[in-house]
C-alpha cells in the first residue's frame, strides 16, 4: 500500500518523490515531505538529505509559482484578428503571471507546448522574479525595464548566482505549465549546451524520469563558428511527456513512392509493395509449424527457402498455413518465378494492413533532425521574406516546431498548442501551416513579455518598439500568405485574440477602517477602477470562473441596460448600476451556469438579497457572483 500510494503522489507531485535512507541504512524511494508540505502551503523550511538537485534559490522559485497574484488580463480588440470567430490567443506579458492566471481556464487543456526560453549564454535577457538584493546593488544590475515595470536582467557569468537565476527561472514556470497539460500531452523545450544538464534534472523531477521521451538533437546549421576546437553544430530539445502511459507519438508517414505496384483492388486497398514471405530463423525465433509446403501455379511444392524438401537451416514462412490460404484467396499473396526458381510473397497494401484492416503507414521519428531538413537560416529567411528584413535575431524556423509538432499532434486534429516563450511566434505560424495542410482546427496560446527592442536593432527603426509588435505582425502576415497559397482552406483560423497582463480590475483598499474619513467617501462609490470597462469585467470573470477566452459572447440591450451573454449561457453578465429587477428576473429565465454582477448593480443590501431569491425561484441550479 504505501509503494502504492507514493505512485499515486508521484503522479500529482512528481518533485517530492526522491530517495532516502531507511532504518536500516537501505536506499528507497521516499516522500520528501517538506517539499510536499511547500507545495501546499507557505514558509516550510526544508531539512535532512535526500537525493535531489538543488540550488540557491529553489525554494523560492516554488513559493513564487505557488504565490497568488491580484492581476488580470486586458483584451485588446482593436488589435486582435477576426476576434469574434478565432479561436486562438495571444497574451502579453510576464509569462509567470499569466501561465497563473491560466490554470483554471486551461487546467489539463494542452496537447503540446512548445518553448524556446533564454539558453542562459550570458547575452541574452532574462526575467528575474526575485532580486534579493538591496536597492543599491538592484539599480547596479544591468536591468531594464519592460511596458509594464518588470524588471529584466543581463545574466552573466560573472554573477555569483548565473546558473541558480537560471533554474530559478525556468523552474517556477515549468511547474505551472505541468499542470496545463492534458494527460496525454507532450513539452518540448529547445536548449543548447550551456544548460542541458541542468534543465534535464529539472525537468526529471517536475514530470519524473519516467515521462522523459528523448533529447532530441537538432543540427542547427551545417556549419558554425561557435566553438574553437569542436565546432558545435547541434541543439538541444528535451522531450518530456504528462504521462508517459498515455500518449502514443505519431509516425512519420511513408512515402506513396514505396507502393509503386497496382492490382484490381487499387482502390479500396491503395498500391502495394512486395515482403518476401519466408525468412532465415536462428535459435528460439524458429518454428517448425512455420516450415511447411506452399504449392506453386505450376503445382510444385516449395517450403520456406525454396526447396522442394523442408529446410534443416532453420527457414520459415511469416504466415500460419491457414493464413496463407485465406491470402491467395483474397489477393495478399503473389508468386514470382525467376531463372526456374519459385518464391511467395505478402502483397503490404499503403491503405489496409495484411488482414484487410484500414491503416496508416508511418515510421517512427528519430532523434536527429539534420540540417537539410531545417535549420537556422531558414528561420531568418522566413521572417525576412514576410518583413523584409530581419527584425528578430535567431528565430526558430517553423518548420521545426512543425516537425515536433507531427509527432505529438498530427492525428489530434484539435489540438490545442502553447508557447510561453514565444518570441517571434514562430510556433504559431506552424500550427497555421499545419492546419492549412490538413484541414486541422489545432489552436494557439502565444505567450510573451514585451520586451523592448534596442534602438539600434533593424525591428526599432522600422517602427516595433518590443518583441510583441514583431510577433503579432507575425501572425498576420504569415496568415496571410498561408492563405494566399492554400486558396482551399477558406475556413482557416489565422486570427487571434490579443490580451494584456494587468493589474485587478479592482480597486485596492490600503487603509484600515480607522484610517477613512469623510472626504475619502467619494472615491468609494465604485469598488472597480474607473478605467475599466465592461468587457475588461466579462473577461476577468471568465478567468476567475476557469472559463476559456475564446468562445463566442453578445452583448445586447435588456430594458435599457447592458448584458453580456458568454457561449450561450455559461455565463450572463451585468455590470450596470441599479439593475432592476425586470433586467435580473430576464437574466434567470435564461438559467445560465453562472451570473455576474457589480456591487453597484444594487441600490442596498435588501435588494441584493432580492436578486438571490429571484435566482432561488427561476433558477436555483445557477452560481451567482456579486464582485
Amino acid at each position: 500500500m504505501i509503494a502504492e500510494n507514493i505512485e499515486k503522489i508521484a503522479e500529482i507531485f512528481p518533485n517530492c518523490v526522491s530517495e532516502a535512507l531507511d532504518k536500516d541504512g537501505r536506499l528507497v524511494r521516499s516522500i520528501d515531505f517538506d517539499r510536499l508540505r511547500q507545495m501546499l502551503s507557505y514558509d516550510v523550511e526544508q531539512s535532512g538529505e535526500s537525493y535531489e538537485f538543488n540550488w540557491v534559490g529553489k525554494k523560492q522559485a516554488i513559493d513564487d509559482a505557488n504565490k497568488p497574484i491580484q492581476k488580470t488580463l486586458r483584451p485588446s480588440r482593436e488589435e486582435s484578428i477576426n476576434w469574434d470567430s478565432t479561436e486562438n490567443l495571444y497574451l502579453e506579458g510576464d509569462n509567470l503571471d499569466i501561465l497563473k492566471l491560466l490554470q483554471e481556464s486551461y487546467l489539463e487543456q494542452v496537447k503540446v507546448i512548445y518553448i524556446d526560453p533564454p539558453y542562459n549564454t550570458g547575452n541574452d535577457f532574462i526575467y528575474k522574479d526575485d532580486f534579493s538584493r538591496n536597492a543599491a546593488e538592484y539599480e547596479k544590475a544591468a536591468a531594464r525595464m519592460d511596458e509594464e515595470g518588470n524588471r529584466l536582467f543581463r545574466n552573466t557569468d560573472s554573477s555569483g548566482r548565473f546558473h541558480s537565476d537560471w533554474c530559478s527561472m525556468i523552474y517556477s514556470r515549468l511547474l505551472l505549465a505541468r499542470n496545463l497539460l492534458r494527460n496525454d500531452g507532450v513539452i518540448f523545450i529547445s536548449i543548447d549546451d550551456n544548460e542541458l544538464a541542468n534543465l534535464k534534472k529539472i525537468c526529471d523531477e517536475i514530470f519524473g524520469p519516467k515521462n522523459f521521451v528523448a533529447n532530441m538533437i537538432w543540427q542547427s546549421t551545417a556549419g558554425s563558428n561557435t566553438g574553437t576546437d569542436i565546432v558545435t553544430v547541434t541543439e538541444n530539445i528535451l522531450i518530456y511527456t504528462k504521462n508517459r502511459n498515455d500518449v502514443i507519438f505519431d509516425g512519420n508517414v511513408v512515402n506513396d513512392e514505396r507502393y509503386s505496384l497496382s492490382d484490381e483492388y487499387e482502390e479500396e486497398r491503395g498500391r502495394y509493395a512486395l515482403d518476401k514471405l519466408d525468412r532465415r530463423r536462428v535459435a528460439g525465433h524458429y518454428s517448425d509449424a512455420l516450415n511447411y509446403p506452399i504449392r506453386m501455379p505450376d503445382g510444385t511444392m516449395r517450403y520456406p527457402g525454396g526447396g522442394s524438401e523442408k529446410s534443416s537451416e532453420g527457414w520459415n514462412y511469416l504466415w500460419s498455413r491457414t493464413k496463407v490460404e485465406w491470402g491467395i484467396v483474397n489477393g495478399y499473396i503473389e508468386f514470382k518465378k525467376k531463372n526456374g526458381q519459385w518464391s511467395v510473397y505478402n502483397k503490404r497494401y499503403s491503405k489496409v494492413d495484411n488482414e484487410g484492416n484500414p491503416v496508416e503507414r508511418s515510421v517512427p521519428f528519430r532523434n536527429l533532425i539534420t540540417s537539410d531538413q531545417c535549420n537556422t537560416a531558414q528561420g531568418t529567411s522566413e521572417l525576412r521574406s514576410l518583413f523584409g528584413f530581419r527584425p528578430f535575431d535567431f528565430p526558430k524556423p517553423s518548420g521545426l516546431i512543425r516537425h515536433l509538432l507531427l509527432t505529438a499532434a498530427r492525428r489530434d486534429k484539435e489540438a490545442l498548442i502553447m508557447d510561453f516563450f514565444s518570441g517571434s511566434a514562430s510556433t504559431a505560424q506552424a500550427v497555421m501551416q499545419m492546419n492549412s495542410e490538413d484541414g486541422g482546427k489545432r489552436r494557439f496560446i502565444m505567450v510573451q513579455l514585451p520586451e523592448e527592442t534596442l534602438p539600434d536593432s533593424e525591428a526599432y527603426k522600422n517602427g516595433y518598439k518590443n518583441i510583441c509588435e514583431i510577433g503579432k505582425d507575425r501572425i498576420r502576415k504569415a496568415g496571410a500568405k498561408i492563405k494566399e497559397s492554400s486558396p482551399g482552406c477558406k475556413d482557416l483560423d489565422t486570427g487571434f485574440r490579443v490580451f494584456r497582463l494587468s493589474d485587478s480590475n479592482m480597486a485596492d483598499v490600503y487603509y484600515s477602517a480607522d484610517m477613512y474619513d469623510q472626504s475619502m467617501l467619494a472615491e468609494l462609490e465604485s469598488n472597480i477602477k474607473p478605467d475599466r470597462r465592461d468587457i475588461d469585467l466579462l473577461f476577468g470573470c471568465l478567468l476567475e470562473w476557469g472559463l476559456p477566452l475564446t468562445m463566442p459572447y453578445i452583448s445586447e440591450e435588456i430594458d435599457g441596460y447592458t448584458v453580456h451573454t458568454y457561449n450561450n449561457g455559461d455565463l450572463i453578465a451585468c455590470f450596470e448600476e441599479d439593475v432592476p429587477d425586470s433586467v435580473i428576473r430576464t437574466i434567470a429565465a435564461r438559467r445560465p451556469l453562472r451570473a455576474v454582477f457589480c456591487d453597484g448593480s444594487f441600490a442596498d443590501s435588501a435588494a441584493k438579497i432580492n436578486v438571490e431569491e429571484i435566482f432561488k425561484l427561476s433558477a436555483p441550479d445557477t452560481r451567482v457572483k456579486v464582485i
